[in-house]
């Protein structure tokens, strides 16, 4: 069956999550920085087909290949050790510590940023022909892109601050749901389905993902984008951070730990009516 039941996918994240803590700091590093340049580089395609074709809608549809590819290939975003590492704390999994949950989390973070940078100074080339002439019509789009998601929340302040935490909670909501189906399906074909959908949603929706913005907002200053690197950061990439934490661990993270790993009593059912329900989720053996 190529469907991976919830009670078994809640064992698989906190394996996961478990994993990532003992990862070694090289191997986390690079595996953040190829995750980084492999979405920026996907972030740069939808923009570029949305810009050519005038239909946003296009960029949305074509961005999740870049999340597949650097998922199937075992790479990293912070949106997605949010979400899985903390479960291995919470299962109180032996040698896991916070200290461990925020060396990987803090490692992940220079990876992607790392990436993220690399594939913008090389997109910026590209763009303006080496920087021997203005940014072409992507690049202009990329630099305006910038302004709009800094300056722009900046202008309604305190509610501008949580529009753009909010934006940032729904993003991994979203990224989360897509990260676990690559866990979710034993097919290639299924992965990239569960992957595909609900990545398809955040970025027709505009949300804010941390990663994503490490590479447009970087991007957009090399592009001549009217705002600073403070306006970047102070407006948009530590509100999308915290955004994107709260929204992956809360609604993906724990919602399935708490109800399918720490599963409580179901009311007025004895304890087996519950093992049998999950029995019943899983196929029988084939028999001769």
């Amino acid at each position: 069956m190529d469907y991976i039941v919830p009670s078994e996918l809640a064992k698989k994240m906190v394996d996961t999550g478990e994993s990532k803590v003992f990862m070694s700091t090289r191997d986390t590093l690079i595996r953040a920085y190829m995750g980084g340049a492999i979405l920026s580089l996907a972030a740069a395609f939808a923009v570029t087909m949305a810009v050519k074709t005038g239909v946003p809608l296009i960029g949305a549809l074509l961005f999740p290949i870049g999340f597949i590819m650097l998922y199937l290939m075992g790479y990293d975003l912070l949106t997605g050790v949010f979400t899985l590492v903390p479960l291995a704390l919470i299962d109180r999994r032996p040698g896991v510590t916070l200290q461990g949950v925020l060396r990987n989390w803090g490692l992940v973070f220079c990876g992607n940023f790392a990436g993220a940078l690399t594939v913008a100074l090389m997109m910026a080339i590209v763009f303006t022909f080496g920087f021997s002439q203005p940014p072409d019509e992507v690049g202009r789009a990329i630099g305006h892109i910038g302004e709009s998601r800094t300056l722009g929340y900046a202008e309604h302040g305190a509610a501008g601050m949580l529009t753009l935490f909010i934006r940032g909670v729904l993003c991994n909501w979203m990224v989360s749901t897509g990260a676990i189906g690559a866990l979710m399906a034993r097919s290639l074909a299924g992965k990239a389905l569960a992957m595909w959908m609900p990545v398809m949603l955040f970025f027709a929706m505009a949300f804010e993902h941390s990663v994503v913005n490490m590479f447009l907002f970087p991007s957009g200053l090399l592009m001549g984008g009217e705002f600073s690197f403070m306006d970047y950061m102070v407006w948009n990439e530590i509100p999308t951070v915290a955004g994107n934490l709260v929204g992956g661990l809360t609604f993906v993270g724990l919602a399935i730990y708490i109800t399918h790993a720490r599963t409580a009593r179901a009311r007025g059912a004895a304890p087996a009516a519950v093992v049998a329900d999950d029995a019943a989720a899983t196929p029988a053996p084939h028999t001769a």
